[in-house]
């Protein structure tokens, strides 16, 4: 029997759409809504073979044996039109799944995935996302399902247990990275020591005006260069003073001032450069850019001395031309060798009563200076013979005379130095006798007075008595041996001691006036963190952050001014404080007229509950903790209750791959 032309109409459509369906995109693909799991891992989409399916059951069951975490495994062709992350909370709602179930969803045809669930504590969000994107997704987009289902429950028991590695092993790599990492620092160590030295070099030829050229030298290199810069200008500096007295006995005062100025201006600019080194050599440290710059100025110090000395050598020299009346000065220098001569046998004498009466130390500076004294007599008579030859030499040829008259010269005041020590050293040990016994006594009355000032003087104060005690001590005992030792002794630590004792009388009076200004600071913090926060209090519900924050800086201040050991820090915290708790009260008004200013009027007393927080937004936090409805206020509104505004660590992860 013929079906009626309707219904044969209709399927004649039926026909022609599933064709036009089959040409324009083929089979449909299957949606899969949200389900409650079964077992573990489930392949809806066909995805896995048999032999993938217990592969990825194995990797599952390991997690859950070795650290009690359960991983579920969803294959699926669609998520059914939800986006991964809710279809997949949907799934382990319905699966009811607890704080130790994991669920990794995958939907094939969609080319998406989900991963939900609590995350263990020892798994942080970083080492999950690094799980996620480094080895799961590129697992996903080569379609290796099954790996990406293992590499997610071994990835996690990783995360879980730490490191794989055994503690043989971790130690074995441990003490193979300290053998490397000690013959890397040596292998460091040398090069930067060749380098240094190869830049120390390179750097001793720079000009030391020139600011750009020396700042592009390392550190240790500047630090280098300027010892070597002030040893050199030391040197120079004594040569040029024993130069200048000879010029001035020969030539006379006027005719040595350009000199002498030239002299005294090196003396000031190597003396700032040595009080920048030592400022560098203290106990004080400087950063590395305070160094810097202190050493570029001690070398552009040092080599403003040297140049002020250079300029003049030229001028010097003419001066200075010995040729002139060289046979003269000659047996003026014979004369001066004759006289030094024949003092050696009385300062020898002298020595030798002194090494019987004093223990060596104290004659220790003046030991061997009869015996230098000998050798710049010896030193200076072969110049004088090497000078007396040249200038038997025609003119134009006697040049060498006057490197050895200089040398001559020089020897000879050196000598006479030396014997002077000597001769005067007995004078020298009688004034330090004489004057120990008062210097003591003065050291004594100051250690009284230091120990009524112990309150105010500090580690400085009790250095200095300490040291001041130290002296009295080494005095009693080598007041007779060491007279010279003792008196320096009790000198340099009376000195110290009468600094600390000025400093400690200064502090002792400011002590009272800076403890009355820290408690009106104190009293004035407290007034104003009292008022910000009971404002606050009671109107915390048009409160904003800003102003929360300013208290909560403001009470903390308050309380480190208050836990202050030093008075002056207090009272800097006490001020912060005051500052902070003045501001929040500021902003905290701002906000609630802000606040005020967005609020419909309403009846009642809820408007003043919400403001001062008794009633809170249940949008806000009430249903953060779960709680529905609208709550004793209405409106959306709840009381508040103990506890904070979340507390799950519920991850939820996914997308597309």
């Amino acid at each position: 029997m013929p079906l009626p032309r309707k219904r044969s109409l209709r399927w004649v459509v039926v026909g022609l759409c599933l064709i036009l369906f089959a040409l324009l995109g083929g089979a449909p693909v299957l949606a899969e809504p949200p389900a409650r799991m079964g077992p573990q891992v489930v392949d809806s989409a066909g995805a896995l073979s048999n032999a993938d399916a217990d592969r990825v059951r194995a990797a599952v069951e390991a997690l859950y044996d070795e650290h009690r975490v359960r991983l579920w495994v969803n294959y699926v062709h669609s998520f059914a039109g939800l986006s991964p992350q809710d279809w997949a909370a949907r799934t382990s709602a319905l699966s009811g799944f607890g704080d130790r179930d994991l669920l990794l969803a995958v939907a094939v045809d969609d080319g998406a995935y989900a991963f939900d669930g609590t995350l263990p504590p020892e798994v942080t969000d970083d080492e999950l996302d690094s799980l996620l994107i480094d080895s799961v997704e590129p697992e996903l987009r080569a379609k290796n399902w099954a790996q990406a289902g293992i590499v997610t429950a071994q990835g996690l028991g990783s995360a879980i247990s730490g490191s794989g590695l055994s503690w043989g092993l971790l130690a074995f790599i441990a003490l193979g990275v300290l053998l490397a990492a000690a013959a890397l620092i040596l292998w460091s160590r040398k090069r930067r020591s060749n380098r240094d030295k190869a830049e120390l070099t390179a750097a001793r030829g720079i000009d030391p005006t020139d600011p750009k050229a020396l700042a592009s030298l390392s550190l240790p290199t500047l630090h280098a260069l300027s010892r070597e810069r002030l040893v050199e200008i030391d040197d120079a500096i004594r040569t040029s003073t024993e130069e200048l007295a000879l010029a001035t006995d020969e030539f006379g005062a006027t005719a040595v001032t350009p000199f002498r100025t030239a002299l005294d201006k090196a003396r000031a600019a190597a003396a700032k450069a040595f009080a920048i080194r030592q400022q560098l050599d203290d106990a004080i440290p400087e950063t590395p850019d305070q160094q810097r710059a202190m050493l570029l100025e001690l070398l552009a110090t040092a080599g403003t001395a040297d140049r002020e000395l250079d300029s003049q050598v030229a001028a010097f020299d003419e001066m200075r031309n010995l040729l002139i009346d060289a046979p003269g000065r000659l047996d003026a220098l014979t004369r001066d060798i004759v006289d030094l001569t024949a003092r050696l046998p009385a300062s020898q004498a002298e020595l030798a009563r002194l090494e019987s009466a004093y223990p060596a130390t104290v004659i220790a500076p003046i030991a061997d200076n009869v015996r230098m004294a000998g050798e710049r007599i010896t030193f200076a008579e072969h110049n004088i013979d090497a000078a007396r030859a040249a200038l038997t030499h025609p003119a134009g040829q006697q040049g060498p005379a006057v490197a050895a008259i200089r040398g001559a010269e020089g020897a000879i005041g050196q000598a006479r130095t030396l014997l002077d020590a000597v001769d005067t050293a007995e004078s020298n040990i009688a004034a330090a006798r004489d004057g120990l016994a008062p210097a003591l006594d003065e050291l004594r009355a100051d250690i009284a007075t230091a120990t009524g000032l112990a309150e105010f003087g500090g580690e400085e104060l009790s250095a200095a008595v300490g040291l001041a005690r130290d002296a009295l001590t080494r005095a009693a005992a080598s007041a007779e041996a060491d007279p010279l030792g003792a008196f320096h002794d009790a000198v340099n630590a009376d000195t110290a001691l009468d600094q600390a004792i000025a400093n400690a009388t200064d502090r002792q009076l400011a002590a009272a006036d800076l403890q009355r200004r820290l408690d009106r600071a104190l009293s004035d913090a407290t007034a104003r963190i009292d008022a910000a926060s009971s404002f606050i209090a009671t109107r915390r519900g048009g409160v904003d952050a800003e102003a929360r924050t300013r208290l909560s800086e403001a009470q903390r201040h308050l309380e480190q001014a208050r836990a202050a050991a030093q008075p002056a820090q207090a009272l800097g915290e006490a001020q912060l404080a005051a500052d902070l708790g003045g501001k929040a009260l500021e902003l905290a008004q701002a906000s609630v007229r802000a606040y005020e200013t967005r609020r419909p009027a309403t009846g009642g007393g809820q408007a003043g509950a919400v403001l001062g927080g008794i009633l809170l937004n249940s949008m806000l936090r009430g249903s953060m903790r779960g709680g529905g409805g609208r709550g004793m206020g209405g409106g959306g509104f709840q009381p508040g209750s103990f506890g904070g505004s979340s507390g799950s660590r519920r991850v939820s992860r996914g997308g597309r791959f």
